[in-house]
């Protein structure tokens, strides 16, 4: 089914929405929630709940683009149940160490979790982003946005652990560079 055709039920309240939505992006949705949160449980809870944040916010929402509107649910539920467990010291190690990384291009009065939330991509990023080769930006983009672990990128990409560590410590180097040129630290 189409995201359009999902989209629209949806808007007319059809709780066969849910069901074409798991069908179609359930496996998408799953991988970002367990790169987030580390477990196969609360994973599926976390998608469990996308499902209800969708269609509780569609309507009024349109997503033109299902797909990055689901992904994105999907990540803030889960980054928001790390933040609740986080007290608790269940934090999951994958995002652990990419927020450690993070941390040296937005570190500040805030933490690296509240910057990433409130940059979450916005023209700054984007436009940073844009100015990547494809592979540096996939490869970004892969480790901050999706959570992936070093050796899954490597593996995805074709290339070294060491060629994946490279890239995203020259990224997170001129990101940081980019972010206090633009007064953003």
């Amino acid at each position: 089914m189409t995201d359009e055709k999902i989209v629209e039920l949806f808007l007319q309240r059809d709780e066969g929405a849910i069901e074409a939505t798991a069908e179609k992006y359930g496996g998408y949705c799953y991988k970002i929630a367990l790169n987030v949160l580390g477990g196969a449980e609360d994973s599926e809870e976390c998608v469990n709940d996308t499902y209800m944040k969708a269609w509780n916010s569609i309507p009024p929402a349109h997503p033109r683009k299902l797909a990055a509107f689901l992904g994105a649910v999907t990540r803030n539920l889960a980054l928001d149940r790390v933040r609740r467990s986080a007290a608790k010291k269940r934090v999951s190690a994958n995002l652990t160490d990419a927020l450690d990384e993070l941390s040296y291009c937005v570190s500040g009065e805030e933490s690296p979790e509240d910057v990433v939330a409130k940059l979450s991509f916005e023209d700054t990023v984007n436009g940073f982003l844009d100015s990547l080769r494809e592979r540096d930006r996939d490869i970004f983009v892969e480790r901050y946005w999706f959570l992936e672990s070093v050796s899954v990128i490597a593996k995805k990409c074709g290339i070294s652990e060491n060629r994946v560590s490279a890239s995203l410590y020259r990224t997170r180097k001129a990101l940081r560079e980019e972010l206090e040129r633009k007064e953003l630290l």
